[in-house]
């Protein structure tokens, strides 16, 4: 066991020491609080190998932290001084209210929201991303970003500022309602939408979205389609509920390419008020969504072409890359890295993930001319530039699976109202009783 903070206890947030134990084919994050005791959290589960599954990556220092560490990690969020790793994604809320109240939700958004940043704001907010971590990926969340009538200008707003790549986290509803909104977001300059999408059956949307939201959800993907915006599909995974449809949505996935550019499963974290902790059954791990993935496409996705990332750490997440064939087969396209290679610059991670998410999340720019051989190697490279598919998953942490290594390598940082980067599992971290860590704590009302 860690004799120094490694984790957080689950009731307090503070920090404390904390281990990884392997039984086994399992391996469990074993902690102990002095005021509030033990927890033990399932956190892998079965091959690939808890020990083997690493990239190991040289720290990298932020371009200008905010924050100096003081009290240790997480507690000098900022991004503090001695983060390993730069921002790869930079997540802004642009507003806490919502139209669709979700069981599943990081913001807890809907409940007793307050205003909106107004547009101002919102570019001193772009202006402080610029100044911390250059020209870095977008993500524009909430909330529901599109109950904002002016999205459209804060699209516009952040590509004026120099930021090549701008994203919408969504939930489709009114992309799939009104007519000619996808088309007004797409003009103003919007790449990808990052489209919240569990299942291909409405029953998984009554139990997690608390209502039947396919037929809206594919409507939304036609509308961006339409409007040559790139599509991800974002599946929050849930044992009992939608963990035996992934195969499902990965045909799905197939069939809508190229306007659909990835898949990107998010296993459930626990946010909110839990007064009992989360059962281990309630969790799904990485290496199990892996072997589901090979097991119900049927070996067309296997457990060997997954690899570590090369941006966040090691054990955050999963992905490979393939091409789907005109027969909507997939065929491996990404190279096996392999693990344990010689450490990399972190930063050099991220920059290799900012250049690949703004290449593939985005829609295609044009096909290659077909070859005259429909079989050969150039016809395969033509069918590339265009019909390829990214499969992924990120695990999120709580308060009970937090693992302070990992969120020091972070590199998705969630830009709060004061204009710190806060790493977002940070960010989003609750205790038992629902007290939060950052979200909703600001320092001032605004950028420094």
């Amino acid at each position: 066991m860690s004799r120094v903070p490694a984790s957080v206890c689950p009731v307090c947030l503070r920090p404390i020491p904390a281990g990884h134990e392997t039984v086994g084919d399992d391996t469990f994050l074993v902690k102990h609080c002095p005021k509030h005791g033990e927890f033990r959290t399932v956190v892998w589960r079965g091959p690939p190998d808890f020990r083997d599954w690493s990239r190991p990556k040289i720290p990298s220092l932020p371009r200008r932290p905010f924050t100096r560490a003081d009290k240790g990690c997480p507690l000098d969020c900022g991004l503090c001084d001695a983060h390993r790793q730069h921002t790869c994604t930079a997540v802004m809320e642009v507003t806490w209210r919502c139209d669709l109240g979700c069981p599943v939700c990081f913001a807890s958004s809907g409940r007793q929201a307050p205003p909106d940043p107004t547009p101002d704001e919102m570019g001193r907010l772009f202006d402080r991303v610029l100044e911390g971590s250059g020209q870095c990926n977008v993500q524009l969340s909430g909330g529901e970003p599109t109950v904002r009538d002016d999205l459209p200008d804060l699209i516009r707003l952040g590509k004026s500022k120099g930021f090549p790549f701008i994203q919408l986290n969504t939930n489709g509803l009114r992309l799939g309602q009104e007519p000619g909104y996808a088309q007004t977001l797409a003009e103003a300059g919007l790449d990808s939408v990052f489209l919240q999408f569990d299942a291909t059956e409405d029953q998984a949307y009554k139990t997690l979205r608390g209502r039947p939201l396919l037929k809206t959800k594919l409507a939304a993907m036609e509308a961006l389609s339409r409007a040559s915006v790139g599509i991800v599909l974002v599946p929050t995974v849930v044992p009992g509920v939608n963990d035996h449809d992934l195969g499902a949505i990965i045909r799905l996935a197939a069939e809508w390419s190229p306007s659909v550019r990835g898949v990107h499963f998010q296993p459930v974290s626990y946010f909110g008020r839990y007064p009992e902790s989360p059962g281990d059954d309630k969790r799904i791990t990485l290496p199990e969504l892996m072997r589901l993935l090979e097991t119900q496409t049927h070996g067309a996705l296997k457990v060997a072409h997954f690899q570590p990332p090369g941006c966040e750490h090691s054990r955050c997440s999963f992905h490979a890359n393939y091409v789907v064939g005109e027969d909507l087969g997939l065929t491996k396209l990404s190279a096996n890295a392999g693990c344990c290679t010689a450490p990399r610059p972190a930063s050099e991670g991220a920059d290799a993930a900012k250049a690949f998410v703004k290449r593939q999340w985005a829609a295609p720019e044009g096909a290659l001319p077909m070859a005259d051989d429909p079989d050969g190697l150039d016809a395969f490279i033509s069918r590339a530039a265009t019909h390829t598919l990214a499969v992924s998953s990120m695990a999120f942490q709580d308060a009970w699976t937090l693992d302070l290594e990992r969120l020091k390598g972070c590199c998705i940082h969630v830009v709060s109202p004061d204009g710190r980067l806060i790493p977002f599992c940070a960010y989003n971290l609750t205790s038992m009783d629902g007290e939060t860590l950052y979200r909703g704590k600001y320092h001032g009302t605004g950028p420094a």
